[in-house]
């Protein structure tokens, strides 16, 4: 059982009584080329549950690539990540697969052509909200803190505390100033013991880095 004043169980399935369109998101995942953090949160009407299936496309297995989204991060309705599975050979002259046809277009196919161009792992750091409809392309990491207008298509990586937005995305503006940010990625409270982030969420919410400092455990856990 959760004690008393140290949040909610992450390990609830739908943490807002009575609203079964959120979930804690890591409660669903069974992918191992999936990880996602504690608290963090996946909202959608249609069917929350399913984010495997209906929003992380194109991730196959042989692909090699993960997606990693980060403890306290808030996914808006629709938000969908495209992996590496979606790219096709681009060093020809057609950017048709036609190898994937069969019927003798297989052959001679070099899936180097392929894998080569791979972007690697997408990555969401920690308190990060991303807003309805975002697309994340393949390869993309997005800072801690970071917030990402609706609508959005994220392909090239977003700076930790940014405020970003468009297609493609650009940096609209950061959140604080660069020593601000420089305090906040030192402190990563994010990491901290649910007891610890209850004694310092006046300190959280009322942005006093501060007492956030002050309240900082010795030790954070930087492990989930």
């Amino acid at each position: 059982m959760q004690a008393r004043h140290s949040g909610p169980n992450p390990d609830t399935l739908y943490p807002l009584s009575g609203f079964p369109r959120a979930v804690f998101l890591k409660n669903f995942i069974t992918r191992q080329n999936v990880l996602v953090g504690d608290y963090t949160y996946y909202d959608d009407p249609d069917g929350a549950e399913r984010f495997e299936e209906n929003n992380i496309l194109y991730h196959y297995d042989f692909s090699g690539d993960r997606l990693v989204i980060g403890r306290f991060t808030a996914l808006a309705t629709g938000v969908r990540f495209l992996m590496n599975g979606a790219n096709h050979a681009m060093g020809g002259f057609s950017t048709f697969p036609f190898n994937i046809f069969g019927g003798g277009w297989e052959e001679g196919f070099d899936p180097a052509t392929w894998t080569d161009q791979s972007r690697g792992d997408t990555v969401v750091g920690n308190d990060v909200w991303i807003g309805r409809e975002t697309v994340v392309m393949p390869g993309v990491t997005i800072g801690d803190g970071a917030i990402i207008a609706a609508n959005s298509v994220i392909v090239s990586d977003i700076p930790a505390y940014a405020i970003a937005g468009g297609n493609p995305a650009r940096v609209i503006r950061m959140r604080f100033d660069e020593d601000m940010v420089s305090r906040l990625l030192a402190l990563q409270w994010w990491n901290w013991q649910a007891s610890d982030i209850t004694r310092a969420l006046d300190a959280i919410r009322g942005a006093d880095i501060d007492a956030l400092e002050r309240a900082a455990p010795e030790k954070a856990n930087s492990e989930w």
